[in-house]
């Protein structure tokens, strides 16, 4: 059986997307407008949470983005895409993995709840400012990585460097890349100019128009993200 995710333009199903295109696997994507709960209930049944993504392999189901991530790696990227459990930096690859996702975009989440998802009468410039400023704190984690190596760790690009990735595409949407320290933008360069990422890119507007979606980021959609 063909696997099968469905996404959201430039949603958090983006780190599932661009990895299977880094793989070259087959797969199904399905696109449903943003957010899917409220512009497309059917999804409900497939996804009780109503939230992107939705990940199947056959009798796997998943809905984190970079535990997907993960799966996919250690199935079909061995000591490439993954880093293994013998490998010295397994400990760092697994902390960036869930880093991408817990530390950095999460405040994102916040920062776009109450500067664009509520309504104007709800929202708050100084939460939204507040979670900005926690947001590019968390970065300097990464510009004193970059200014000695390319990547996050095992000295390659991994499943970890496209959940930072997308976390910075997150950033880089929302209008805070004027705000990154030279080395984390550099990075972010790098990450666009992969074949992969921009095969990614290709497909969503592809499989949108196809289905008759919007192709328009989910971040400037009205809802909750």
């Amino acid at each position: 059986m063909k696997m099968a995710l469905y996404h959201c333009i430039n949603a958090r199903s983006f780190r599932p997307l661009w990895l299977l295109e880094e793989l070259g696997l087959r797969y199904e994507l399905k696109v449903l407008p943003f957010p899917p709960r409220l512009e497309a209930e059917s999804y409900l049944a497939i996804n009780p949470l109503g939230t992107i993504p939705a990940f199947f392999d056959g009798d796997t189901r998943m809905t984190e983005s970079a535990a997907i991530c993960q799966y996919l790696a250690a199935h079909h990227s061995p000591r490439m895409l993954n880093v293994e459990v013998d490998e010295p930096d397994f400990g760092s690859y697994l902390n960036f993995l869930h880093f991408g996702e817990a530390t950095l975009t999460f405040p994102q989440t916040v920062i776009l709840r109450y500067s664009r998802f509520e309504p104007p009468e709800r929202r708050l410039p100084q939460v939204a400012e507040d979670y900005t400023r926690w947001f590019l704190s968390r970065l300097r984690t990464l510009e004193a990585l970059f200014e000695s190596r390319e990547y996050l760790c095992a000295g390659r690009f991994t499943a970890a460097d496209v959940s930072v990735g997308y976390a910075l595409m997150l950033a880089d949407d929302i209008g805070l890349k004027q705000r990154f320290k030279p080395a984390t933008l550099a990075y972010w360069q790098r990450l666009q100019a992969r074949e992969g990422f921009q095969r990614a890119l290709k497909e969503q507007e592809r499989a949108a128009i196809d289905q008759g979606v919007p192709t328009h980021s989910a971040t400037h959609a009205g809802g909750p993200f």
